[in-house]
């Protein structure tokens, strides 16, 4: 049992390709550097200038500058996107900021995974797995929700291209639903 789960905790797909099963296209989306930071709202502005991009101050809108992205999930919690070779410079301009604005700032890239859905029932086959009313979700933002009984991080790019990212050791289970899904959507089920 171990080793199994040695290799779901790596989980790294050779292809940026999940087999063509249905109506929707999956595609594992690229390696990003991912961070979660806490910050209280009042110091938004500072965490502003350390990121190079205006966080946004409502749970579930996106801000994105260049390759830098941040969607807010809570009060005071935000998912950052960038490239992954800025990791090291958002960290450091995050440190010298730390003495005199204290925040917790995790890199989570190696423990989350992206995958994009896109096609006219990609949020049909969303539902197959997510409780939540996805009509209600407009494009340009993203929640956290759960798919199956998966944590995950959903963001609704357009009207039919959705981003869903989990944790690496749960895309195995995600991806196989979603393809059986995919799959009894082509059959007209």
């Amino acid at each position: 049992m171990e080793g199994r789960m040695d290799a779901y905790a790596r989980f790294r797909p050779e292809s940026s390709t999940v087999p063509a099963s249905g109506p929707v296209a999956i595609r594992i989306l690229p390696e990003v550097a991912r961070f979660s930071l806490r910050i209280a709202p009042a110091d938004l502005g500072v965490a502003s200038e350390a990121f190079g991009v205006a966080l946004p101050g409502r749970i579930g809108e996106i801000a994105a500058f260049g390759s830098r992205r941040a969607l807010c999930l809570g009060p005071d919690e935000w998912l950052l996107h960038a490239e992954e070779e800025e990791a090291h410079v958002i960290e450091a301009a995050f440190a010298e900021r730390y003495a005199a604005t204290p925040h917790s700032l995790v890199a989570i890239g190696d423990r989350e995974i992206g995958i994009s859905l896109e096609g006219e029932e990609a949020a049909t086959l969303l539902s197959t797995g997510c409780p939540i009313d996805l009509e209600r979700l407009a494009p340009g933002t993203g929640k956290r929700t759960i798919f199956d009984s998966v944590s995950v991080v959903l963001i609704r790019e357009e009207k039919d291209r959705f981003t869903l990212e989990a944790w690496r050791s749960f895309m195995p289970h995600v991806l196989g639903l979603l393809e059986t899904a995919n799959r009894e959507l082509a059959a007209g089920l």
